[in-house]
């Protein structure tokens, strides 16, 4: 099918234009979304309004809005190492429940240790967790080239099913009635709140600026975006790519891990199976977005934070249905995620008798076809 345009890849994009196309993609999403919601014959004003209100209109919803951007930002900084090198790690989610099970596995044979040791403890735990988790598809990619898409995705259900496992079965509470659960966590294994908020917004401040100066300012950090970029470029200067997978891929799973341990203290006190709550797969958007940058990985966590607390606001504040919610979401997902393409080409009209020419391989006089 011959077409009147080509796309072209762009060199550099200023930062003002590629402002203006994100704003622009966002107008759009707010548009489409509101002639959806009309369909619904819902106001689209009012929903939106209720949006903002539902993940900022007081106190309470603000720490909502903050106890998602928490995980969901240091699940992205996770992605963002895998990403920098072009390891397509889909495994977030395994990678947090690893995590949280090593985290888990501390925190209930050491209940009894004082908070000051038993936190760091679990949280080692949980970084080598996801870890280890996160080395064995880079083991396979780094020695027999495997596609780390598919190994990493699939090692996501190994995790929760074992998890799964150790719920209904060995771990399981003999004291629990109706549902099976894990054993409560001590209160010295909780993470204790820092001005109203648990301690976990520290440990992502704290991990942003660390993964921001790691991936500009190290050698190692270096090493992960060359191979990114080339991977012949990396062994012409003499770089063991095979060990740079390796160490990328322990950071990227165990920052992940971290994010298990972080749920399972602060949030749940417990092991569930359901404990990630889908932000290893969310993360991949979010980190997309903030174009492979810890500091702006931040703020597009923070929105979109904003947007999952104010979507299941909705549901309440106006018996709005979940799918509806879902749509709206994925509508601004779309278009924003639309909008990295027009960042990273641009679409060149050239009329159907220079394509017709282009195809043909026939010369050119003055853009038309001889």
């Amino acid at each position: 099918m011959i077409l009147p345009f080509k796309i072209a890849k762009r060199d550099d994009v200023p930062k003002n234009k590629a402002a203006l196309i994100l704003i622009l993609s966002i107008v759009l999403a707010l548009v489409l979304s509101g002639v959806v919601l009309l369909f619904f014959g819902l106001n689209p004003i009012k929903v939106f309004g209720t949006i903002v209100t539902g993940s900022l209109g007081s106190a309470m919803r603000i720490q909502q809005t903050l106890i998602k951007a928490i995980p969901l930002t240091i699940a992205s900084l996770g992605i963002l190492v895998a990403f920098k090198m072009k390891f397509w790690n889909i495994g977030g989610e395994g990678q947090i429940m690893m995590g949280a099970f090593a985290a888990s596995w501390v925190a209930l044979n050491n209940g009894d240790l004082p908070s000051p040791i038993l936190l760091p403890l679990m949280a080692v735990a949980a970084i080598v967790g996801g870890g280890v988790w996160a080395l064995i598809p880079a083991l396979f990619k780094a020695r027999m080239g495997t596609n780390e898409t598919i190994f990493t995705l699939m090692m996501n259900y190994i995790a929760i099913k074992f998890v799964t496992y150790l719920q209904y079965g060995p771990w399981k509470d003999p004291a629990a009635k109706g549902f099976p659960k894990i054993p409560a966590f001590s209160g010295n294994a909780v993470l204790p709140n820092v001005f109203g908020l648990h301690a976990g917004w520290i440990i992502m401040i704290i991990l942003v600026a660390a993964v921001f100066l790691f991936m500009n300012y190290t050698k190692k950090g270096y090493e992960i975006t060359v191979v990114g970029e080339s991977l012949d470029t990396a062994r012409y200067a003499g770089m063991n790519v095979s060990a740079i997978i390796l160490v990328a891929m322990s950071i990227s799973g165990g920052l992940l891990g971290l994010v298990g341990m972080v749920q399972a203290s602060a949030i749940e006190h417990t092991l569930t199976w359901g404990l990630s709550s889908g932000y290893g797969f969310t993360a991949i958007i979010t980190t997309w977005l903030a174009r492979l940058n810890a500091i702006t990985t931040l703020f597009v966590c923070l929105a979109f934070a904003m947007l999952l607390q104010g979507a299941d606001y909705i549901q309440l504040a106006l018996n709005v249905p979940s799918s509806v919610a879902g749509i709206v979401e994925g509508i601004i997902l779309f278009f924003v995620l639309g909008s990295d393409f027009f960042l990273r080409y641009r679409v060149q009209w050239i009329g159907l008798a220079r394509a017709r020419a282009e195809a043909d391989g026939l010369p050119l006089r003055g853009g038309a076809a001889e």
